[in-house]
């Protein structure tokens, strides 16, 4: 079996506590996009100093808080996506303007209305960038033990700023995988 093989859309990357890239250090990846070409994702515990409403004025008011953007990776951050979590019964496939990820997520396109989308959605974040991995490259570094690969929630795309995510997901996997989120940041503070 690929050790990419349990990775599809609405799955989560968690950073193991080893993995020293900065861009990725203690992150949780929320998985949008997985094909046998590449596989595309979202940090979602990475936000940042700017407002949505300084780059995205119709959107800011609506946005989840704390209402600033949130550094979706290292690639394209000038490219923003934005991510809902929908109100139940909602099909995305039936809706212009939303595109399905996995289950209540859904993609937004931030070119469209937000007052016709609102209705249907009980929270968003927008994200600048986002994490990308060519053909067979996540499935190495899974390998290698850079990523432990678990279910999302919809809630995940929504947790505050101020939410230790990365230990949340970790600590709700059980044992042993809770106990990693008791590592410490900086090891010589141990």
């Amino acid at each position: 079996m690929r050790p990419d093989a349990e990775v599809e859309p609405g799955s989560l990357l968690v950073a193991a506590p080893s993995l020293n890239d900065p861009n990725f250090t203690r992150t949780v990846v929320y998985i949008i996009d997985q094909r046998p070409e590449g596989t595309l994702g979202v940090v979602l515990n990475r936000p940042s100093d700017v407002a949505v409403h300084d780059v995205l004025p119709p959107w800011g008011p609506h946005v989840t808080k704390p209402q600033c953007i949130y550094i979706g990776g290292p690639v394209e951050q000038k490219t923003a996506l934005c991510l809902a979590a929908l109100k139940a019964g909602t099909d995305p496939s039936a809706v212009e303007g939303l595109v399905g990820v996995q289950g209540p997520v859904a993609l937004i396109d931030l070119d469209a209305e937000p007052e016709d989308l609102m209705p249907l959605v009980r929270g968003l974040r927008v994200f600048a960038g986002y994490s990308g991995w060519g053909e067979g490259q996540l499935a190495g570094e899974i390998e290698r033990g850079d990523w432990i690969v678990v279910t999302g929630l919809a809630d995940d795309v929504l947790v505050g700023a101020n939410v230790d995510l990365w230990g949340r997901v970790l600590r709700r996997q059980g044992m042993p995988l809770a106990l990693l989120s008791t590592y410490p940041k900086d090891v010589r503070e141990n």
